[in-house]
């Protein structure tokens, strides 16, 4: 038996959101201009029927999520992103209670109408990973029970996306399983930004917008007129990420080649390539969690002669004791953006300078609010 939310959603008003690219509703057009058509009487002036749509309505319906409003919510995980965001919108924070009970199950009710809505739901899945991803699944449950016309996770971080390939026998891909989770829960689309990597987006069966920090972070480093200045790559996986940031500030390249002890794991400096000799380096990564990496890159560059020492990471995990080898190294700044909060242990950083990618996020849910493009922010 068909319910009533699913005549509205999939017939009556509006068809099912396809992506950025709907396919055209005929059925629905040749319904309108039947209206229009069969209402002439013989012999007498076409009279409009009331229950016909006109050209304009037709069209509006067939750009998908054009006819509905934008609500915006926030989990727990990081609420004052989520009102950034919303203050460049200028829309209200979406009402909602989401609390846990003693034995830390979730609870969340929806405080408001919701139905035929555009839902953008903001939940970076950081530490407390489990619960934060718990939390958003509950979130979209709820939105989806309730009839939301489409549902749109924005994931600023995405947990476990180091996890995304066997590297070992036996293991998960445990990125793969939680993009499963997220789809299952009733995400109809997925934003985030700055995937660890890029073919992540594949694990999802849904349209998947993918964003990256890159233009914040290069607006602060070009306004820094900071000389002669190196961006250099701690691994060679990360030699594209920062070859596309010194092409875009007119700088050197350099790439630290590093090994990992069979034994331990741990990430010894073998050879530093590049001119780095008196020159500002700007290490540049994607992630920075442990920091063990970053620190030893710092040091190797230091030994060799670098003038000063600044690091960059879109996603500034900071997890233990991350800040105090960052505190002792010769780091001058840290710089990350806000797609996880700095409070708490992270605080404890004097070094830590964080952007905002708000207006990045908010200009995205924007364009796919309106079904415009969003190639515009991927650069």
């Amino acid at each position: 038996m068909v319910g009533r939310g699913q005549v509205v959603r999939h017939g009556t008003l509006a068809p099912a959101f396809e992506g950025s690219n709907p396919s055209a509703p005929a059925t629905l057009l040749g319904t309108a201009q039947a209206g229009l058509d069969t209402s002439r009487s013989a012999g007498g002036p076409a009279v409009r029927d009331v229950g016909a749509r006109t050209a304009k309505e037709v069209t509006r319906v067939s750009h998908g999520m054009a006819r509905t409003e934008l609500r915006l919510f926030s989990g727990s995980a990081h609420p004052l992103l989520a009102q950034e965001i919303a203050d460049f919108l200028c829309v209200p924070m979406g009402q909602a209670r989401l609390h846990r009970f003693a034995d830390t199950e979730v609870s969340f009710q929806i405080d408001e109408n919701i139905r035929g809505m555009d839902v953008f739901i903001v939940q970076p899945t950081s530490r407390p990973v489990d619960e934060h991803l718990m939390e958003l699944c509950i979130m979209m449950d709820a939105f989806r029970r309730s009839s939301a016309a489409r549902i749109t996770a924005v994931i600023p971080y995405y947990g476990y996306a180091r996890q995304d390939r066997k590297d070992k026998p036996r293991v998960p891909i445990s990125a793969k399983l939680v993009a499963n989770l997220i789809v299952a829960a009733g995400a109809d689309r997925v934003l985030t930004m700055d995937l660890h990597k890029a073919q992540i987006q594949a694990f999802f069966d849904i349209p998947t917008d993918h964003l990256f920090a890159a233009p914040v972070i290069i607006d602060y480093l070009s306004r820094q007129q900071f000389g002669k200045v190196t961006i250099v790559s701690p691994d060679a996986g990360g030699a594209e990420r920062a070859r596309a940031y010194a092409k875009r500030l007119g700088a050197d390249l350099a790439i630290i080649d590093k090994r990992r002890s069979s034994e331990t794991g741990a990430a010894e400096v073998m050879n530093v390539i590049g001119d780095i000799k008196g020159r500002i380096c700007v290490l540049q990564d994607d992630i920075i969690d442990t920091a063990g990496t970053i620190v030893k890159a710092a040091q190797a560059l230091h030994d060799q002669g670098a003038e000063r020492i600044i690091a960059c990471a879109v996603h500034g995990v900071l997890s233990p004791p991350a800040v105090d080898r960052i505190n002792a190294s010769p780091i001058e700044r840290l710089v990350v953006t806000n797609t996880i909060p700095h409070d708490g242990e992270r605080a404890r950083c004097p070094k830590l300078l964080p952007l905002s990618v708000a207006r990045l996020l908010g200009q995205a849910i924007r364009s796919i609010h309106e079904e415009t493009s969003v190639s515009s922010l991927f650069v």
